[in-house]
């Protein structure tokens, strides 16, 4: 199959897992934010950051070791047994000796949620494993259902422990963690991994190989933490919990929008593994991300000439602090893309090294720019010193990567769509309704322009789609 009709085809699949699931819980975001406080969604959020932050330190990263092991071994099943075998007795050492430490420590913890926070990480950690197996196995079917299954059972959780039993911010976190037990537990039967997992087939040799190209992810991940996730602390620090909720609720619409490039990278990550050896690969590399670039680039350009008409609607009025906060934010997520776009090829490389050195240069900038500018701007600080630190990773390992690969970036459109960035941010801010939607409608021509053949390109697949159906129905 053709590189990029494959990359089209495994990325619509996980499209489709996932993107009804988002959609929904963004626009269950009212419900969200009538029924809890700014203090309570909050603290909800902080949960869920922290869960992120202990996840990497406690796995060491074999969940995406796994993945990128299978890849390569898709055909051995002795070779499949004896790397799953040895990551899920890793992981489960792993949790046996994080109980025992917590059930000591969490004596001299104070704060109220710990128990849900330690449950959610260990959910977290089976999910975590289950679906990187799917994706390693290359059934990014399953995978997406999966993804689809976690994120379905965390809404209907929502939903019915909010307003059937009036539980609260207790009934979103039980929702939470139920939704990773239901995923782990689908994708074990699913993909029957029972059958590749035992004692005896655990190997260190093949453990220290995966500990090896892991370990250097968790100061990645940690620095990635640090780029999203410090900025809860920080603000609750300084200007307190209640601030935080604002904070999650501006960090809403840029994460719903980075979600759709997440779902774009799962299949970009395993196709750039792959095919990281053809001959071709830096005319395939160059088209995808110049492609990517263009096309989320344009959303998130879009998202912000939406955001004066949606955000009325969708949030409640005592969280309207946070508009203001939110171009900046999607801001950050473009350039995060960029990041992420290039960080693919590291991970095909296994250059792991790379990817935590650089990781852990922009957490420092992030940081040292936050705790400069929060006293000052406050709220504003967080999204602003986001932005730079991604902004600054980008460009590093924009001229890092030329050592291995040569990638053509499309110079011309980076300079025609940040002045079209800027014309909207100005309209967003001190534009009146009408202005605003002459932005919009602006942002709406220069989009297709910009995207013209991958529009086309997907019509074309639309069609050929359509007359496959109309040929079965025929027979």
């Amino acid at each position: 199959m053709d590189k990029n009709k494959e990359l089209a085809k495994n990325t619509a699949i996980i499209t489709v897992g996932k993107i009804c699931t988002q959609f929904m819980s963004f626009f269950l975001m009212p419900l969200y934010t009538a029924v809890l406080s700014t203090e309570e969604y909050g603290i909800v959020d902080l949960v869920v950051t922290y869960t992120s932050l202990f996840l990497p330190v406690l796995l060491f990263q074999v969940d995406h070791a796994l993945f990128r092991f299978l890849i390569d071994i898709r055909k051995d099943e002795s070779s499949k047994k004896r790397v799953i075998s040895t990551c899920m007795m890793f992981a489960i050492f792993q949790v046996i000796v994080s109980a025992v430490l917590f059930g000591i420590i969490q004596f001299f913890i104070a704060a109220e949620y710990k128990w849900y926070l330690f449950y959610n990480i260990l959910a977290s950690i089976f999910a975590n494993m289950m679906l990187q197996s799917a994706r390693g196995f290359g059934d990014n079917v399953t995978f997406a259902f999966g993804s689809f299954l976690s994120a379905a059972s965390q809404i209907a959780g929502n939903l019915v422990f909010l307003l059937v039993f009036d539980m609260g911010i207790y009934g979103m976190l039980y929702a939470t963690i139920l939704s990773h037990v239901f995923t782990a537990l689908f994708v074990f039967f699913k993909e029957k991994i029972y059958k590749y997992i035992s004692v005896k087939n655990a190997d260190k040799q093949t453990l220290k190989e995966i500990l090896k190209y892991s370990v250097p992810l968790v100061p990645n991940a940690l620095s990635w933490w640090v780029l999203n996730a410090s900025d809860r602390t920080i603000v609750m620090v300084f200007i307190g919990t209640a601030a935080n909720g604002l904070l999650s609720v501006g960090h809403k619409f840029s994460s719903v929008y980075i979600t759709f490039y997440n779902i774009f990278n799962l299949s970009w990550s395993e196709s750039a593994s792959l095919h990281m050896n053809d001959p071709d690969r830096d005319e395939f590399f160059s088209g995808v991300i110049s492609n990517m670039f263009k096309l989320f680039v344009c959303a998130g350009i879009g998202i912000t000439a939406c955001l004066p008409f949606l955000f009325p609607i969708m949030i409640n009025e005592k969280f309207s602090e946070a508009y203001g906060v939110l171009p900046v934010f999607l801001l950050g997520s473009m350039l995060n893309i960029v990041v992420g776009l290039f960080s693919v090829i590291y991970v095909a490389l296994k250059k792991t090294k790379e990817i935590a050195k650089t990781s852990i240069y922009a957490a420092v900038i992030n940081i040292a720019v936050h705790l400069a500018l929060v006293n000052f701007i406050g709220l504003y600080a967080a999204a602003v010193s986001t932005a730079v630190a991604f902004g600054l990773m980008a460009l590093y390992r924009y001229f890092d990567l030329k050592k291995y690969i040569i990638i053509k970036f499309p110079k011309k459109w980076i300079f025609i769509l940040a002045a079209v960035f800027g014309i909207t941010c100005y309209f967003y801010y001190f534009g009146n309704p009408l202005t605003q939607f002459a932005a919009l409608v602006m942002v709406a021509v220069v989009s297709v322009i910009a995207n013209r053949q991958l529009i086309a390109d997907g019509a074309k697949i639309v069609k050929n789609v359509i007359k496959k159906i109309a040929k079965k129905r025929e027979s």
